[in-house]
């Protein structure tokens, strides 16, 4: 068998698709999504391309599944990192905030994938439909963690401020992210969350931890 004959491997579906949409996420990161073409997945992933297409049924398909797995993977990321010991909804809203301002989830290869996404989402109905998915997810979650907050410190507010305060919130934590992950030599270490922290508690109101062990 040649050196460059794909190998093939005995894997459950799941774990197969899973690693061609990896192999279309590292190409898509390296040389854009025009560069993510069947025969470098196939490459990347060590598979033949009928492989691809027996998972996919065509490379908009995979691209789709890479754009999904990409987003959420964010957002539970930051989920994940933020759900601990916390004795309140206060500390679980800070602890939220600065999961999604540090390193794993700020991270300059998320925010290229990102970017390399944008102009299909322009023009791509079924990658809109994944990016108001994707967006209504995290900011649900985060309009949930306010929420209990506001409730905790016996803030009235209505479902429509909720919604308000959500959006709002949710624009500081993604534009500093996207800042971190494109110049993060441009912010001292734990600067981005610190910011993140004052300015979602100025718009809800609530002063949220900055102390280390606080949150």
């Amino acid at each position: 068998m040649s050196e460059t004959t794909p190998k093939f491997r005995r894997e459950p579906a799941e774990l197969r698709k899973e690693a061609l949409i990896q192999a279309t996420l590292s190409l898509i990161s390296e040389q854009g999504v025009r560069g993510a073409t069947v025969r470098a997945i196939a490459e990347r992933a060590e598979v033949t391309q009928g492989l691809i297409r027996h998972y996919f049924k065509t490379k908009e398909d995979l691209i789709l599944a890479a754009y999904e797995t990409h987003m959420s993977h964010m957002t539970n990321q930051t989920s994940e990192l933020s759900v601990g010991a916390y004795a309140t909804g206060k500390a679980r809203l800070a602890a939220f905030v600065v999961a999604g301002l540090t390193a794993p989830v700020v991270d300059a290869n998320s925010v290229s994938l990102w970017a390399s996404f944008l102009n299909k989402v322009r023009e791509d109905p079924r990658m809109q439909a994944i990016h108001e998915q994707t967006y209504h997810d995290f900011r649900d979650r985060l309009e949930a963690l306010i929420s209990e907050a506001l409730v905790e410190a016996q803030i009235p507010a209505t479902p429509q401020k909720l919604r308000g305060l959500a959006i709002a919130c949710n624009a500081v934590i993604d534009g500093l992210w996207l800042e971190g992950g494109a110049l993060p030599g441009a912010f001292e270490p734990g600067e981005l969350p610190e910011i993140g922290l004052e300015s979602v508690g100025a718009i809800i109101g609530l002063e949220l931890a900055t102390t280390e062990g606080q949150i």
